[in-house]
């Protein structure tokens, strides 16, 4: 049976087990990371020598990397369907965005995601806010831009293009700041919201 690990919190592990309940994939969670410890167990680090969630293993399969889990999930049991499209340009698209959120969205949004929600405020760094919060402005452009010109990352379906940035999308949109109107953006999330696998797994509190 598939075994997913990692905090329910984690924005990584959110994708994961997003992308899982849309597939009505059967598994076992296993909560681990944060308060949850697990991860630097002899048992866990031989799953995953990084010590990070999340973390699958199934049938003596084990992966991890959060985009790689969905990529995978989607290969196994969505091929040929909006989610994983035979088509190789279309799936491609939808990678771009996945690789796009891991190294240009990610780093900046962490700086600011970290230090406001979880960073007691009297050691705050906010020169890494302000700087984290003007690079996440620029990249938001950038997808605003995409987005009008198709519903969803992916194309004109949802797909696993959007699990990665829809997953952070939740906690930027939600953060404590003041942010500038992207109306297509906006729009694609509020798609988002409409999915009852989206608001179990990903419309969460913040810490």
């Amino acid at each position: 049976m598939l075994k997913i690990w990692g905090r329910v919190n984690s924005t990584n592990v959110k994708k994961a087990l997003w992308c899982a309940d849309e597939l009505g994939l059967a598994y076992e969670h296993v909560n681990a990371g944060g308060p949850f410890g697990v991860v630097n167990t002899p048992e866990y680090r031989a799953l995953n020598p990084n010590g990070l969630v999340p973390c699958i293993q199934e049938d003596g399969f084990t992966l991890w990397e959060s985009n790689s889990i969905v990529r995978y999930f989607c290969a196994t049991h969505a091929a040929g369907t909006p989610l994983y499209p035979h088509d190789p340009k279309q799936r491609a698209r939808a990678e771009q965005w996945m690789d796009w959120c891991i190294s240009t969205f990610t780093p900046s949004f962490r700086m600011a995601f970290v230090n406001l929600v979880r960073t007691a405020p009297e050691k705050r760094d906010m020169a890494a806010v302000e700087k984290g919060l003007q690079a996440c402005e620029r990249n938001m452009t950038i997808l605003d831009a995409a987005l009008a010109d198709s519903p969803y990352l992916s194309g004109a379906s949802f797909g696993m293009g959007d699990i990665p940035m829809g997953s952070l999308a939740y906690s930027w949109l939600n953060m404590p700041i003041e942010r500038p109107e992207f109306k297509h953006l906006e729009a694609w999330y509020d798609r988002l919201t409409q999915r009852p696998h989206y608001q179990k797994r990903v419309m969460l509190p913040l810490t």
